[in-house]
């Protein structure tokens, strides 16, 4: 082959090496134009251009054909990128003690479909991942989405390789249920294309917010977020999720940060699980929870609309002194460069932003010396978003390969 050919080729295999990384820089907002893909990338323009042109031929992303300099800018216009709306999805559910929900998001973290909440979950997750799975598949018919897989968000940790729910404590589903399985069983007979993957949903929330929310650029990311009923953890370091050995790390749920205070579903006492949840809260401000919303809409409408109530005030305040204390001793042991916090937690922040920064400063080393900022989670359903994720990574690390399949 003469030196032409050699150079065309090696241009070729360097453009296809690049659609992946090129993929996740548009998919995570970070390259919104092809002169920033080309930096970024650090290869020729013309390879940027390929590589760009390979993508929206995919039907992955959008090319702007008429470049437009940005106000203020020198030089030659750029060609900006964006995600192709009308591209593939992949099905998302999550599944919590008071129901469960399923989308379709597509990338860039856009969620192009939703299905009605359903409000019951029975003790067989067999049948429950079934009803998932086919709200999902209606959701796909209807809006006729080609399909490049599935995610699972679950309130429980997810052992690794197994796919199993470890401690699924506010479902009524057994311990070390085979829900990965289930689930993709599930989706192979509704006919949906693509792997199934299902994990914990605070990590697929960090995951999420990491790359498209509050987390962005974040080295070292914790996220502890309280949703329905429980607390959960997560950590994402240099972009992955750090899920331990086995899949189980960062059950902060289970830190004590009250020896005297309420029995702990694992067996504890006084764990954060029990303390600074939504039932906590609704118990703390002397609220008898009821049965028309889920506990955490009661809590957030609690606080929102009662806060200057002094028992919702005062049970406010315990509850943040209670996190507060968590995420003391979680900074002293991950040195984490950014905390964000979801669900009731979030509105906790809000609230009362000073005190919760108070105790964690004044508790933690790291407080001491400065502090870490604590941010509050921006994207909604974002356990959603982060099961969809799992099943986007496989077409991010290979987009021509993972089409084709």
């Amino acid at each position: 082959m003469d030196g032409k050919g050699t150079t065309t080729r090696t241009r070729l295999e360097r453009g296809r090496g690049a659609l992946g990384p090129a993929l996740e820089l548009v998919h995570t907002g970070r390259a919104p134009t092809r002169a920033v893909l080309t930096a970024e990338l650090g290869v020729t323009r013309a390879t940027a251009g390929a590589v760009a042109a390979e993508l929206e031929a995919l039907g992955l992303i959008r090319v702007d054909s008429r470049p437009g300099a940005a106000a203020g800018s020198q030089g030659r216009p750029s060609h900006r990128l964006s995600v192709d709306e009308n591209g593939p999805v992949a099905l998302a559910a999550q599944v919590h003690a008071d129901g469960f929900r399923v989308a379709l998001v597509g990338l860039g973290g856009r969620i192009v479909a939703t299905a009605p909440t359903r409000g019951t979950v029975t003790a067989d997750p067999a049948q429950v991942l079934g009803e998932v799975v086919e709200a999902g598949a209606g959701l796909l018919r209807a809006g006729g989405h080609r399909c490049v897989g599935a995610g699972l968000a679950v309130p429980s940790a997810v052992a690794e390789p197994e796919g199993t729910a470890l401690n699924p404590l506010h479902l009524a589903w057994p311990a070390g249920a085979p829900v990965r399985e289930i689930f993709a069983e599930r989706v192979r007979a509704a006919d949906i294309e693509g792997p199934a993957f299902t994990g914990n949903d605070v990590n697929l929330a960090a995951l999420a917010e990491h790359r498209h929310g509050a987390g962005r650029g974040a080295q070292h990311l914790l996220c502890v977020a309280t949703g329905h009923r429980g607390v959960g953890g997560a950590l994402v370091l240099d972009g992955r999720l750090h899920s331990g050995s086995s899949g189980l790390a960062l059950e902060v749920g289970h830190l004590t940060v009250n020896p005297e205070g309420r029995p702990c579903y694992c067996g504890g006492k006084g764990c954060l699980d029990v303390e600074a949840d939504p039932l906590a809260f609704l118990t703390a401000a002397g609220r008898a929870p009821g049965p028309e919303v889920s506990l955490l809409q009661q809590s957030r409408d609690l606080l929102r609309t009662e806060y200057a109530d002094p028992s919702v005030r005062g049970a406010a305040e315990e509850l943040i002194d209670r996190l507060g204390l968590g995420l003391a001793g979680l900074v002293n042991i991950l040195n984490p460069d950014r905390i964000i916090l979801g669900g009731l937690h979030r509105e906790l922040l809000d609230a009362d932003p000073q005190r919760l920064r108070a105790v964690v400063a004044d508790r933690s080393l790291w407080g001491r010396s400065g502090g870490v900022p604590i941010l509050p989670c921006t994207l909604d359903h974002n356990s959603l978003v982060g099961a969809a994720e799992l099943a986007w990574q496989p077409v991010l690390d290979d987009p021509l390969g993972a089409l084709a399949r």
